[in-house]
């Protein structure tokens, strides 16, 4: 507790206060869990059409994450999280009340605005903590952000079931528009001392930049894979459960280990790892998934299961938190925000990808599935740990900056 403590002191006040949002954000961002239930079940639709709106939602909120970090970079990170926020709530409230028809558009705009809040406020994180201390800084930010996880599925059912699968449209709404409001306030617009400008048409476009880091190219095309192997938890898993004995209410447990140890053992492990070589720290978290995935090969019994999910929980603090803080600490200062979309995008890619890709080779090949998945994490951390070989070509200034943006 002692750790989590003092991480929690080294972040900026503004910091602090971001996450605090984020937490409350995060406690009324419960539509997606209840998304397919409330489209197959209130709205009528068949489960092609509700497959279909959620996945063109989902691939809306990987386009926000990949493409929020351009807004934040053109025209302050401040004010694209505003935009983003209360563009986001003002879809939510109004969809119930939407034509099965507008669906198809309000659903993906409103999960773009919502990438494009994430991808900001990870812009917003980089640029406010100084060099040394932003591992600290995501960690806080993931702590709010899974806490806030923590409450918001079981009140979002009480919802459902008291009100209506309308009402929690409306609530998620409303609370997004709160957050925006609040963020509004906490974060207040004023001009910042940049040692560039926030941004300069001039400077090296981003692909340039990311040539010139080829630890960065290797580490999102890591990333990338790996998130198609760890959101295999939210798809595959539970019917590989089901289909050997266990009930949804194991699959439930699990899920409450993943969260519990992470709220209790990220914010710690942050501070107490903050001085080791990162890309060292991710490899390793990587292969840590990888290995996993690899204890459901030989069985599935509920001893496996704890297992693979104690070891994935453990890969997951090792590796989100510090890679994240490795793409801000590698980004030059005018193009902070697009790097961070492009770790954001990397990060959520697997809730588009894993889904179709992990059931299309369990429906083939079940026994094919988890000794993929652990190959394919398996390399990803390999190739990570050999990547602090690679020589990065100096380019342009990185590092943080000292204040928050303007706007």
């Amino acid at each position: 507790m002692a750790g989590a403590a003092r991480a929690i002191r080294d972040v900026p006040r503004a910091v602090r206060m971001l996450a605090f949002g984020a937490f409350f954000n995060s406690v009324v961002s419960f539509t997606f869990v209840y998304l397919f239930v409330y489209l197959t079940g209130p709205r009528g639709l068949t489960l092609a059409q509700a497959g279909l709106i959620s996945g063109i939602g989902g691939a809306g909120l990987v386009a926000g994450n990949f493409t929020g970090g351009w807004f934040g970079d053109r025209y302050g990170h401040r004010r694209a999280l505003l935009a983003g926020a209360t563009v986001s709530g003002a879809v939510l409230v109004t969809l119930p009340a939407l034509p099965i028809a507008a669906l198809y558009v309000a659903l993906p705009l409103a999960e773009y605005a919502a990438g494009v809040v994430r991808a900001t406020s990870s812009a917003l994180v980089a640029v406010s903590v100084p060099d040394g201390a932003r591992r600290q800084g995501f960690a806080v930010m993931r702590f709010a952000g899974n806490a806030g996880f923590t409450v918001g599925p079981p009140l979002g059912a009480l919802i459902a079931a008291r009100a209506s699968y309308d009402w929690l449209f409306v609530a998620d709404g409303l609370g997004t528009l709160a957050f925006a409001a609040y963020a509004s306030r906490v974060l207040p617009a004023r001009a910042a001392v940049h040692a560039k400008p926030a941004y300069d048409p001039q400077a090296p476009g981003v692909w340039r930049e990311l040539r010139a880091r080829p630890t960065v190219l290797v580490l999102l095309a890591a990333i990338l894979c790996v998130d198609l192997v760890y959101r295999q938890q939210y798809s595959t898993l539970p019917v590989f459960l089901a289909d050997h004995g266990m009930d949804t209410q194991v699959y439930g447990w699990l899920l409450a280990i993943n969260g519990g140890v992470i709220l209790c053992l990220e914010l710690p492990a942050a501070h107490a790892l903050r001085r080791r070589a990162p890309l060292s720290i991710v490899g390793t978290g990587l292969l840590l998934v990888g290995l996993g995935y690899a204890v459901l090969i030989p069985g599935a019994g509920l001893l496996f299961a704890i297992t693979m999910m104690l070891s994935l929980t453990a890969g997951e603090i090792l590796y989100k938190t510090t890679a994240t803080a490795y793409v801000a600490d590698e980004a030059p200062v005018h193009a902070q925000g697009r790097f961070q979309s492009l770790y954001a995008g990397a990060s959520v890619s697997g809730q588009v990808l894993a889904p179709p890709l992990g059931g299309a080779l369990y429906s083939a090949a079940p026994a094919l599935l988890w000794p993929a998945c652990a190959v394919l994490a398996g390399a990803a951390g390999v190739t990570v740990l050999a990547a602090g070989r690679l020589r990065t070509r100096p380019s342009t200034e990185t590092g943080s900056l000292s204040r928050l943006p303007a706007g």
